[in-house]
């Protein structure tokens, strides 16, 4: 067991409860220390409740000490994105135009880990609304990168992704409308997934594209955290049945005779040489897995007019939750994206999402030859603070709602995180992951060099 608590992953915490070799107030203790010494540095947080969280971590230790955890991940720490309700924080959503309410009602994934025994620590930073792939705003400030904090943790999920770099909680949940569980992931060096869409239940629902997944340290963690959160809820009618599975089941069951579709550029992303360098040396490796790997484009063009005119509905949600007087108070960015997606007109929805179709129906095509298509996450290495990741992509398997992962490939040029891009069939969320942990069992995911941190 490592010394320092808060790299133990969520896995390792359980088994130190059910053995009593490590109590649930010792690690939350350790990981609120850790949040308070890098949170000045790193903003990973836009609210902690320290009381809350120790408060419960007490009450699960009293359950393991009685032999009777209430759920899977009893005491187990865990942080929720700032666009998903948690009962006794305000939704901010990153934005100055939104009220500063206490929730009175957890969002589905929130209550089901409430209801496991999970110690809620707080809400992580995001982009505005969700809406950027760079976690800078005037509400929340900067959330730099975990490895160098000259560079950006990408969006809109970058705390959540920081703060599983960085240990503050081993779980983290995050939300993915086109890219912003995998983006941050990626530039950050951790796993994020984005199971299938309504594989996790949310609400209030923000739309077609949107998924709610983990952000952890490990495939192992992630599956642990799906155990929990894939689950439908009432308040969610495009939620999915409930799938009694346990997501660990067969993950290490290897990939030997997969057929897997590698594309460097989707038909259409120009790629940063480097960095495709590095992506082709970790598709490499998934030969030594025993896969075949073909090289292959699935043959379609770029879909950013689809995701942005399916994204139209959502700003006009935006405009009705804040208000006139709310866009003033906006990123200017966002606002004049806001304003042009709610140009789209009637006509050009319902074209868009016949075009949606047409693409859904030509990857479900395309995974009757390929299990599993890989991508890389980014086009090119990790910008510098102030300018967003190019992450290409992630946002088309929005648009067909599959399940898709980013994994540590290596580092670009600059020492700095390069995703690997996992792409299954619909519902094929299980292969998804065993890929990931096979891959993850050839090439152990790097973590940040936490002795330079703690000279910060």
């Amino acid at each position: 067991m490592s010394q320092d608590l808060t790299q133990l992953t969520a896995y390792e915490l359980i088994e130190a409860y059910r053995t009593k070799t490590l109590s649930p107030v010792e690690a939350t203790m350790a990981t609120l220390k850790r949040i308070g010494e890098l949170q000045p540095h790193f903003n990973a947080y836009r609210a902690v409740d320290a009381d809350a969280a120790l408060a419960q971590a007490k009450v699960s230790e009293a359950r393991w000490a009685r032999g009777a955890p209430k759920g899977l991940l009893d005491g187990v720490p865990v942080g929720f994105k700032d666009l998903l309700n948690v009962q006794g924080f305000p939704t901010r959503k990153g934005s100055l135009a939104t009220p500063d309410i206490i929730q009175q009602a957890d969002s589905p994934p929130a209550a089901r880990l409430r209801e496991a025994g999970a110690v809620i620590l707080g809400k992580t930073q995001t982009a505005e609304f969700g809406l950027k792939g760079l976690t800078e705003t005037k509400l929340g400030g900067v959330t730099p990168n975990a490895w160098d904090r000259q560079y950006v943790s990408g969006g809109s999920s970058g705390g959540a992704a920081v703060a599983a770099a960085l240990g503050f909680g081993p779980l983290q949940v995050g939300t993915d409308g086109g890219g912003s569980i995998r983006n941050p992931a990626a530039v950050n060096g951790v796993f994020g997934f984005k199971p299938t869409f309504g594989r996790v239940a949310g609400y209030p629902h923000n739309g077609s594209l949107f998924h709610i997944g983990p952000l952890t340290r490990t495939v192992t963690d992630a599956a642990l955290l799906l155990n929990v959160i894939a689950q439908p809820d009432v308040r969610d009618w495009q939620s999915l049945p409930s799938d009694i599975r346990d997501w660990r089941e067969n993950l290490d069951g290897g990939v030997k005779g997969l057929r897997i579709a590698y594309s460097r550029t989707l038909g259409y992303v120009k790629v940063d040489p480097g960095l495709a360098a590095v992506v082709d040396r970790a598709v490499a490796r998934l030969s030594e897995l025993g896969a075949i790997v073909e090289e292959t484009d699935p043959g379609f063009r770029d879909p950013s007019p689809i995701i942005d005119a399916i994204n139209s509905e959502r700003a006009i949600r935006l405009r009705s939750e804040i208000g006139v007087a709310g866009l003033d108070l906006i990123d200017p960015g966002i606002r004049a994206r806001v304003e042009k997606l709610e140009r789209y007109t009637l006509a050009e929805v319902v074209e868009a999402n016949e075009r949606r179709t047409d693409l859904a129906i030509l990857m479900r095509r395309f995974h009757e030859k390929y299990d599993l298509l890989v991508t890389p996450v980014q086009s090119q290495p990790v910008p510098r603070l102030g300018t967003p990741p190019q992450t290409p992509f992630a946002f088309p398997f929005n648009i067909t709602q599959q399940p898709g992962a980013s994994i540590p490939a290596g580092f670009d040029n600059n020492g700095l995180p390069v995703g690997l891009q996992f792409v299954g069939p619909q519902y094929g969320d299980l292969t998804v992951l065993r890929l990931a942990r096979a891959f993850e069992k050839l090439q152990p995911f790097p973590t940040p060099h936490l002795d330079s941190l703690s000279k910060l």
